[in-house]
């Protein structure tokens, strides 16, 4: 029997699916679950047939792999990652390849980078995105760490990946963090666009008293500009039956949203280096404020807020399509405007143009909006921001009053829509000359002598304000 060309730890059903996936392609693929149960179940339900060697202990597994032998790890991003890299490295050799595969923390991936190469091990943290789905067809994959490493594991990965135009939606990212990275702000641009989505869907719901199947027919009509796929879902949800009773189920699911955190990781980092990403923000907090649903039933029972009904004409359909552009839009500025002042910082090196061509489909942001975005990034130097980017420029002069209309015409109805707001404001503040920030600089120095700048000469100056 010959070796496996590479082995996967971790049978949960994305781990079970790359696997697939990688076989798929013609290579032998190892496989080990901690649980060695899930392991057989794995093989005598969806392996048999194929070229899956099923292994119950971890030397069996690393015996079972060609050198220099390339291990993928799908396990729970934290401390699993860890207790597995641990117990791989005395089974290991020099020159042997581990790659994360989960959405790992970029500063761990950094710290387990020194573990391998003190040990003489290559490594790569990889992003890897599309669910399970894109798991099993193929995912937008983002690798980054030893680059000798990808020129192992590379083509392996670039075969599983999806593929347009003939291109893979994998590369070699750059060294270090750089993949999880990439994949963390990914996430973060995921965020933000689903509750630009959402809150589409709510202005429709609320302001408009439209039927799901009539907002699911919008968004399918508006996803033919942007082709989506979260646009794409949306359109599916709004058009799902109940199954344990009447009506759509959109209408019985709990306005409390969940997170794994990658959202919250983007801003934080953002926060570290001074990138403004307010629709990021927005969406994060938007989470949090979901999830107290408790609380915002006492306080609105406190209050009792009327808010207008059928305050919304359908005419502002026009404006909302335009204004949930520029939202969506607005979001991949943000996220890409992070990527490139965190490359510099962090010397990933990172060429936005391909980060723009490896999420063009297999992932969860795929859009046609990542053509004109790619072609903004093909030359260097990068625009200072996407929304100064030629191919961008009439497309938010068309856009961005009916953006402001559409937040209007929310205040009015009483509806929160902290995406939309972030995003207008984003465009409003770096379209402004002037801002209020003198006003900041001189509060500082009043009761902190932390001195000022003037408009009208050079240096920093500090004055006694009164008493």
């Amino acid at each position: 029997m010959s070796d496996s060309d590479i082995g996967v730890i971790g049978m949960a059903v994305m781990g079970q699916n790359i696997a697939l996936n990688i076989e798929s392609n013609g290579n032998r693929v190892s496989v080990y679950n901690r649980t060695g149960s899930t392991t057989e179940s794995f093989y005598e339900e969806r392996g048999t047939d194929k070229q899956i060697v099923p292994t119950y202990d971890l030397e069996s597994f690393v015996d079972s792999l060609e050198r220099p032998r390339k291990v993928l790890l799908m396990v729970k991003a934290g401390k699993p990652v860890d207790i597995f890299i641990d117990k791989l490295i005395p089974l290991l050799d020099e020159g042997d390849v581990i790659v994360d595969g989960g959405n790992s923390d970029f500063h761990d991936t950094e710290r387990r980078i020194e573990t391998a190469e003190d040990e003489g091990l290559l490594y790569l943290g990889t992003g890897i995105s599309g669910g399970e789905y894109g798991a099993l067809h193929g995912p937008s994959i983002m690798p980054g760490g030893h680059e000798e490493a990808y020129e192992i594991v590379g083509p392996l990965l670039e075969d599983a990946a999806a593929q347009v135009d003939g291109e893979p939606c994998c590369a070699y990212l750059g060294p270090h963090s750089a993949g999880h990275y990439v994949k963390m702000v990914h996430n973060g641009i995921e965020y933000a666009v689903m509750q630009s989505i959402a809150e589409a869907y709510w202005l429709m719901a609320q302001g408009l008293e439209m039927d799901p199947p009539e907002m699911s027919d919008q968004f399918a009509e508006w996803n033919e500009r942007v082709g989506a796929y979260l646009y794409e879902i949306t359109a599916d949800i709004l058009r799902q039956k109940d199954d344990r009773g009447d009506g759509f189920l959109i209408n019985k699911i709990l306005d409390t949203a969940k997170q794994k955190g990658t959202g919250k990781w983007s801003v934080q980092s953002a926060l570290d280096y001074g990138v403004p990403v307010p629709t990021m923000s927005a969406a994060v907090e938007g989470r949090f404020l979901s999830a107290v649903k408790d609380e915002r039933g006492r306080i609105g029972g406190q209050y009792k807020v009327r808010r207008p009904q059928q305050s919304l004409s359908q005419e502002f359909l026009d404006d909302l399509e335009e204004a949930l552009y520029i939202s969506t839009v607005s979001s991949y500025a943000q996220g890409i405007k992070l990527l490139n002042v965190a490359s510099e910082e962090r010397g990933y090196d990172l060429d936005l143009s391909t980060v723009a061509r490896i999420w063009k489909d297999g992932c969860i942001i795929r859009s046609t909006l990542l053509d004109p975005i790619r072609t903004a990034y093909d030359e260097t130097p990068y625009p200072d921001n996407l929304i100064a980017a030629p191919n961008f420029q009439s497309e938010y002069n068309d856009a961005i009053p009916a953006l402001r209309r559409v937040v209007q015409a929310a205040r009015a109805a009483a509806l929160p829509v902290p995406g939309h707001s972030a995003s207008l404001d984003y465009f409003e503040s770096l379209t402004s000359p002037d801002l209020p920030a003198n006003m900041i600089q001189a509060q500082r120095d009043c009761f902190g002598a932390h001195t000022y700048e003037r408009r009208d000469a050079e240096g920093t100056f500090h004055t006694e304000w009164g008493e």
